[in-house]
């Protein structure tokens, strides 16, 4: 007999993920937030090229059904249809993830809120993070904001939005030598964003200020995701992302409403998932519908509870804070 049946978590770990649920549902509940549950199987997986999705097989349909990887377009279909500010705490599944910071599974909380802007919902996202880290052995109370473009001139002095692909293939050889090799610059090729996400996640993400919350915003207008994109800045999205001590913790959005916009988006990420050699995924054209109808002025963000309860408690991994690893 084998010891592989035990938990992964201890029994300290598995309390303060108690303590952190409730304190979360506290938090919303104070903001008249309304909790709603939403299908876990869904009729469409995602477009987004960085996602695999987990496909299903079940005897009621022909189709495969994809297990969520965000709650994030039913939500929006019950804002669309006129429910009030609402949160999800729940899993979520995404193929081809697992390492110390990443697993197949695991649990987001998401809410929504009308008439925030990225401001007050970034205000918000922190003072939760602040709340859940307090019991932790590294909590943290305080936050600093920088751009995604004045992270990247003090990591490496290139502008994100303006470097072309040769600027950002020299820079990576330069400052990631260890990792550099003609096998990295053959799969990356001539994909911009590719090369800013390398630098971004082997440099820039790294090298931020530690034990404070940075909240990152101005993402560039290519990878806007379901954000608007700034009509103060076109070269920009409204977009956050907030970082413990190097790890993504949250990512938020001035949610984009437009339909038609939404729907180019889709066609490009396939694409780019065509290029990828990632297979096709159709559009939800159910979220599609509800923007159509009107998706009310609103953020959102999406938290990441295992990541920030491994960083906020000082452990080493995912495993740590997880009762059992994903599929054992």
């Amino acid at each position: 007999m084998t010891e592989d049946w035990q938990p992964t978590a201890s029994r300290d770990s598995i309390k303060r993920r108690a303590t952190a649920l409730a304190t979360a549902r506290n938090f919303f509940s104070a903001r008249d937030i309304t909790e709603v549950e939403t299908p876990v199987l869904c009729e469409f997986g995602v477009t987004d090229p960085h996602i695999d999705n987990i496909a299903v097989k079940t005897t009621v349909s022909d189709k495969p059904v994809f297990l969520r990887s965000s709650p994030e377009y039913h939500m929006k279909r019950l804002l669309a249809a006129g429910s009030p500010d609402i949160y999800q705490i729940g899993k979520v599944f995404r193929d081809g993830e697992r390492g110390e910071r990443h697993q197949p599974e695991f649990t987001m909380i998401e809410w929504y809120r009308h008439n925030f802007n990225l401001q007050d919902i970034a205000s918000e996202t922190c003072a939760l993070i602040y709340e859940i880290s307090e019991p932790g052995s590294n909590p943290v109370s305080k936050n600093i904001r920088i751009s995604y473009t004045a992270a990247f001139m003090q990591a490496c002095s290139v502008n994100p939005l303006e470097a072309e692909v040769d600027e950002l293939r020299s820079t990576a050889q330069n400052f990631l030598g260890d990792i550099f090799d003609d096998e990295l610059t053959k799969s990356l090729g001539n994909d911009r964003q590719a090369w800013l996400d390398l630098l971004a996640t082997h440099l820039v993400y790294p090298g931020l200020p530690g034990e404070v919350l940075v909240v990152m915003d101005s993402y560039p207008a290519e990878q806007a995701m379901l954000a608007r994109i700034n009509p103060d800045d076109p070269a920009t999205a409204l977009r956050f992302e907030v970082f413990l001590n190097g790890v993504e913790i949250a990512n938020g959005f001035h949610e984009l409403g437009n339909a038609v916009e939404q729907a180019e988006r889709f066609e490009s990420d396939r694409k780019q998932r065509h290029l990828c050699g990632r297979p096709d995924m159709e559009p939800d054209t159910l979220l599609l519908d509800a923007l159509e109808a009107g998706l009310p002025d609103c953020s959102g963000v999406a938290v990441g509870l295992d990541r920030l309860l491994m960083v906020t408690n000082q452990l080493d991994s995912l495993a740590a804070v997880l009762s059992f690893i994903p599929g054992r």
